[in-house]
């Protein structure tokens, strides 16, 4: 397969990248760090030697050419090695460290810190659409945008293995649940929540058990990187907005997968939901490739009056709508210009399924795989709507 760039850049000092499974960490550092020693812990016998005695990692430093650089891959297997990373940190001419995590949950558990301030946390997402130009905005909404899925030759199969993969390797070996039929229920009642206020109520009552557990099912999700959640936006709210936050799985295929379909759904839901997720997802890594202080919300009043996406920060202040259509109507843009009377800074974006920009009451209205395709690290929100405009005037 060929290498595909990413907008992920490296820090030049020691690092967490945390990723879900399959999204390139490894891959990418590989083709990035070409003199960095790499430190596998998913080789049984690499795994063997260091949880058996975790200051053995100073034999990876005693070489002929001590390495600048050293990789250890999957380093949540063995967090006690963190204690001796640390340690070596704090001599003279130390390497750097970068160290991948699909798990923040052993971490955790095991209460380790990450080692304390020396190292900074980044985040590595599947493929932006505007990274693989080879995928559309169609087939992310089916496959999404996970690499080793993208890849595969049956990606709908991968999908499920990978779902199934990730279960089995992490939850149930690491015993995170006493009763897996019990969380393979959960996870396709909890799909029905994408894109949506999280009720752990309800979804207790669908899948048949306590509001505890579904709590601790969710947190095994946001720890395994599966799924997260956007804050409502309350700054200066001038009106009563809810109190619970919007849960999205990380990736749209993975919805997809998840979410049961039958006679009774109609699939506009399903589109529209899994096109709100994919938008969500690309936000989030447009966020942390900019490497900018730009939050990401959602906002909505207790009388109902929604906003998908708010993103604040420094330099932006965008209030962001996603209709699953390809017309767009007066009423659709209500939302936002409701937020804009609170909030007369925001700018305000619609994404559509439609193929023109439009404007509809003094709101930019965008076709939704354009700007995802031009969403890119390097510009602002304000340039990406001006090149969607520009590029059909």
């Amino acid at each position: 397969m060929e290498f595909i760039g990413r907008y992920f850049e490296i820090s030049q000092v020691s690092s967490f990248i945390f990723g879900p499974r399959g999204t390139g960490k490894s891959t990418w550092l590989k083709s990035s760090l070409a003199g960095a020693r790499f430190i596998d812990l998913l080789d049984p016998t690499v795994f063997r030697r260091l949880v058996a005695q975790p200051n053995r990692l100073r034999d990876y430093l005693v070489t002929s050419q001590s390495p600048s650089t050293i990789v250890i891959d999957e380093v949540q297997r063995v967090p006690e090695l963190l204690t001796v990373v640390h340690s070596i940190l704090e001599e003279p001419n130390s390497p750097v460290f970068i160290m991948t995590c699909s798990s923040a949950r052993k971490l955790r558990r095991k209460n380790v810190d990450l080692l304390g301030g020396r190292a900074v946390v980044k985040n590595f997402h599947p493929f932006m659409l505007s990274e693989n130009k080879a995928l559309n905005l169609q087939t992310v909404l089916q496959i999404g945008s996970v690499p080793l899925i993208v890849s595969a030759d049956a990606p709908i199969e991968a999908l499920n293995a990978y779902i199934t993969s990730y279960i089995n390797e992490e939850v149930q070996t690491e015993a995170l649940t006493r009763n897996i039929e019990n969380f393979y229920r959960f996870l396709e009642a909890i799909s029905y929540s994408h894109a949506s206020l999280l009720n752990k109520t309800n979804v207790a009552r669908e899948c048949h058990v306590s509001r505890k557990v579904v709590e601790s099912y969710v947190n095994i999700l946001y720890d395994l990187l599966l799924a997260f959640q956007l804050p409502v936006f309350t700054k200066r709210a001038k009106r009563a907005v809810v109190a619970h936050s919007k849960f999205y799985l990380f990736d749209a295929g993975v919805f997809r997968v998840l979410r049961p379909s039958g006679p009774l759904d109609r699939p506009h839901e399903i589109d529209g939901a899994g096109l709100e997720g994919l938008v969500a997802q690309n936000l989030r890594a447009w966020i942390d490739y900019r490497n900018e202080r730009t939050k990401l919300y959602f906002w909505r009043t207790q009388g109902g009056t929604e906003v998908d996406f708010v993103l604040y920060g420094n330099s932006e202040f965008y209030a962001i709508e996603v209709k699953n259509s390809d017309r767009i109507e007066s009423k659709d843009v209500r939302g936002l210009k409701t937020f804009q009377k609170d909030y007369l800074e925001a700018s305000t974006i619609l994404l559509y399924r439609g193929q023109e920009p439009l404007s509809v009451n003094g709101v930019t209205c965008l076709p939704v795989e354009e700007f995802l395709k031009k969403l890119t690290p390097d510009q602002t929100l304000s340039e990406v709507r001006l090149e969607c405009i520009s590029n059909n005037s």
